[in-house]
């Protein structure tokens, strides 16, 4: 699964990042980098950082995770 490792390590440290809810959180493998105010900031630090071919994650810190819900029961127009 892409990005396993950094969404277990978001995982693991959730509890301390909870200081900074609501601020976004660049992770690499095993360890946070850094917490950013907005998630640009964090997206180009990321960039900056590793490159385009080193995967990482920038993260909303959420205490709480919103769950969106989706049906299997939408229809498309079909074109014939």
């Amino acid at each position: 699964m892409a990005l396993e490792k950094e969404s277990e390590t978001y995982q693991r440290e959730l509890p301390a990042l909870q200081a900074h809810e609501g601020k976004f959180v660049l992770i690499q493998g095993d360890g946070v980098v850094d917490v950013f105010d907005s998630y640009e900031d964090a997206v180009k630090d990321g960039y900056n950082r590793f490159g385009v071919d080193t995967p990482f994650m920038v993260k909303q810190i959420l205490a709480v995770e919103r769950i969106q819900y989706m049906t299997r029961d939408i229809t498309f127009p079909c074109r014939t």
